[in-house]
């Protein structure tokens, strides 16, 4: 399926009002029109089921279906956790706080009394299913009730790839102690996976999830192939060893940020800015510039754990080191 060029005129919200609008809780303003609106039709639905079962809508409450080459890409929500205060845990640099909040307001983005985001993505390729990231687990976890409401049952997926180590994404790979996605392969950077695996004292998730499942995991290295089409990125800085996925098909590109793509406005917008939980921030910061520059010269489709939901778009450039997300058209059908 040939991707609209980007420079071809489409219906138009101001782009502030489109970023507003989509850093409200809900995010269901992602139906507007938005600049430079990403108009290929999403993937066709699921495959019939059994007689007597009911048909998985295309997209619904908590996951969002897009055809890209000839992956089906879909951005499964694990639900969303009250957020106090956006600042200044995703703008931390002390120094740039009323910079940060004047771009908060510029845009219309809630700076309190808010919501944080969690979206792992499935990637359907080749025959197989490739679940990037698994969610809080747990009560709070919504991956496997939304999965499901997409008509994705867990015994189906083929391979889970985890982009870094932080509990949001590893605590949904077990359930009541239980490897959630019993026929899956694990897969992991080998840094990345050691560094948790190691430790003196890990933290109850990284026992539960990664240490007891350890035998499970096939490790790898940056640049690495997970499936065919999908390719380990080296992103570090938000942790040490954290990698991106790269999905390639039909000539066109989808960046799976992690949490190398920060806050959706703050990290794109601000050259250096940095996140309160960010193991190096420095380098996380020029690695968000660096790939961020790559995804746009590229003119890939990108998805970041954080974004709001849907969380899949594109980035445009605003000036040589600021940048801005344009979020997907919501499709129904």
């Amino acid at each position: 399926m040939t991707q609209p060029d980007p420079k071809t005129p489409s219906p138009r919200l101001p782009r502030r009002d489109a970023l507003r609008l989509l850093g409200a809780a809900g995010a269901v303003a992602a139906a507007a029109p938005l600049a430079r609106a990403q108009t290929a039709p999403a993937t066709p639905p699921p495959a019939a089921p059994a007689q007597g079962t009911p048909a998985a809508p295309l997209n619904g409450n908590g996951f969002y279906r897009q055809k890209i080459g000839d992956m089906t890409v879909m951005v499964v929500s694990d639900g969303t956790s009250p957020l106090a205060a956006l600042l200044p845990t995703w703008g931390a640099n002390p120094d740039r706080q009323a910079e940060f909040a004047a771009t908060l307001a510029e845009y219309s983005v809630p700076a309190t009394n808010t919501v944080n985001h969690f979206n792992p993505v499935l990637i359907e390729t080749g025959g197989r299913r490739v679940l990037i990231d698994t969610g809080r687990g747990g009560a709070a976890g919504q991956l496997l009730a939304n999965l499901r409401r997409a008509g994705v049952e867990p015994d189906t997926i083929s391979v889970v790839f985890i982009t870094h180590g932080h509990g949001d994404h590893i605590g949904g790979l077990t359930t009541n102690g239980r490897p959630t996605f019993a026929n899956a392969q694990h897969v992991m950077g080998e840094a990345e996976f050691n560094f948790w695996a190691s430790q003196a004292n890990p933290n109850d998730a990284v026992k539960n999830n990664l240490i007891a499942l350890k035998d499970r995991f096939r490790l790898l290295q940056p640049g690495q192939e997970i499936v065919p089409g999908l390719t380990a990125v080296s992103t570090p800085g938000h942790t040490l060893n954290h990698l991106s996925v790269l999905a390639q098909s039909g000539g066109q590109d989808l960046m799976v940020l992690g949490d190398a793509g920060g806050h959706f406005l703050l990290s794109l917008k601000h050259e250096g800015a940095y996140v309160s939980f960010d193991a190096d921030s420095g380098l996380a910061a020029r690695t968000r510039q660096e790939i961020f520059n790559r995804i746009v010269t590229g003119r890939m489709w990108v998805t970041g754990y954080h974004f709001p939901f849907p969380a899949l778009g594109h980035l445009r450039r605003l000036g040589s080191t600021s940048y801005e997300f344009e979020p997907t058209v919501w499709t129904w059908s």
